[in-house]
């Protein structure tokens, strides 16, 4: 029986995915081994085929890139101009901050 590895990074399963797939190990077997080894939570069988996949395009790099996503529009500056126009109107509602900060979504209220 193999000792089992809590909470690894994810550049580690993934360079374990690269040393594996350099000796042609199927896809299969190479997530049956990461599930052996790290448990049941470890990676899906499609992200290791996608994992393989791009090893096989030539990627070297087994860190995750950044990923582009919504813009992070709340700063300090905000959250003061917010606080200041709660404290002069104590009514202040979700729907008038929307209208007053038209760059802050309602979800994000």
């Amino acid at each position: 029986m193999f000792k089992t590895i809590a909470d690894p990074a994810d550049c580690e399963v993934c360079s374990v995915i690269r040393f594996l797939n350099a000796y042609n190990v199927k896809q299969a077997e190479i997530h049956r081994r990461l599930v052996e080894i790290y448990g049941e939570n470890v990676m899906t069988d499609g992200m290791v085929r996608k994992w393989v996949r791009q090893f096989n395009d030539g990627r070297t790099n087994v860190h995750d890139g950044a990923r582009s996503g919504r813009p992070f529009v709340v700063d300090d500056g905000l959250v003061a101009k917010v606080n200041e126009k709660i404290r002069k109107n104590k009514r202040f509602t979700i729907r008038m901050l929307c209208d007053e900060f038209p760059q802050i979504s309602k979800t994000v209220a």
